[in-house]
């Protein structure tokens, strides 16, 4: 009698992808940010199991069997990637940030806003007290919206975005974690379609993650970044474009108090270029402290 061959392993079938994904000398970032991940990532999510749940007891899995169907989607994963170059969460339908799962597809970016890190708990200390109102422009997937609006449970919040097709995926968000009450959604070109509040009144908090990427920039992204939308990416000669418009009409729905926090990428130089003279305070991240900045109503008013 022939004994049945075994099933692979979890651990074996994992490492074999990761060398495959570096070999194929593809860009990583996308909401994993290396070959171990993205395999990772792929494995968990072709086996059907649990995504936190699995990345966080990684460790156990590595003699875990992959049955035949698991194996056959797997492997199909990782030849789409290798072959298209197109983000993992594409290819999933789903992107994950600060452990929280949003669905996505071409029609946004992926969520990867180093301004998600914050929320929990880093601009505390720059609150006068829990915002009653945001607002997420160039809200995309949804994802800082609708971030905030967990992390602030009495908040309502509005997300604006100029793509009526990333509206429909932001919507689709707001009904996944049910925020239907709270959350709004806006078309607006920033804040054009927002309405001056009375005085007094206004957004207490305004995140935005614009296109910030410069031309020359724009023409060096890697293949993975083509099949995101080039809306949500280009920001201009210098990746200012959006910020200079964004901070020049902000102050009229602060309010008095309303804090703005935007983040730039790598353009912090292009950022001081052009604006010398408003104070910001650069916020700390995982990037480093060049990437997000933090700005009050009170000198974006000096200011203009």
């Amino acid at each position: 009698m022939t004994r049945k061959a075994a099933a692979p392993q979890f651990g074996p079938t994992w490492r074999r992808a990761v060398r495959s994904l570096r070999a194929a000398a593809l860009h990583f970032g996308h909401g994993a940010a290396s070959a171990e991940d993205e395999a990772a990532w792929m494995l968990i999510h072709a086996l059907g199991w649990p995504v936190m749940e699995s990345f966080a007891a990684f460790g156990s899995l590595a003699r875990r069997p992959v049955p035949p169907g698991a194996m056959a989607r797997f492997n199909d994963l990782v030849g789409q990637r290798i072959a298209t170059r197109k983000p993992v969460a594409y290819l999933l339908g789903e992107a994950w940030l600060q452990g929280v799962r949003f669905v996505v597809d071409e029609r946004v970016i992926v969520p990867r806003s180093f301004i998600a890190e914050l929320l929990p708990e880093a601009l505390e200390p720059w609150l006068e007290a829990e915002p009653r109102r945001v607002a997420d422009i160039c809200t995309g997937s949804g994802c800082l919206g609708i971030l905030a609006a967990l992390r602030w449970p009495q908040a309502r919040v509005l997300c604006t975005d100029i793509s009526a097709d990333a509206l429909k995926v932001a919507e689709a968000n707001v009904r996944l974690h049910r925020l239907s009450d709270r959350v709004e959604l806006l078309h607006s070109d920033l804040l054009d379609a927002m309405p001056t509040p009375p005085a007094g009144q206004g957004i207490d908090l305004l995140l935005c993650n614009p296109p910030y990427v410069n031309a020359a920039a724009m023409r060096a992204l890697p293949q993975e970044y083509q099949h995101e939308p080039a809306l949500a990416l280009a920001g201009g000669r210098d990746g200012m474009e959006l910020v200079r418009r964004l901070l020049a009409d902000a102050p009229r729905v602060l309010a008095p108090l309303g804090l703005v926090v935007v983040e730039i990428g790598h353009e912090r130089a292009h950022f001081e270029a052009a604006f010398p003279r408003l104070p910001v305070i650069w916020l700390p991240t995982s990037a480093g402290h060049d990437s997000v900045f933090l700005v009050h109503a009170a000198a974006l008013r000096e200011a203009a």
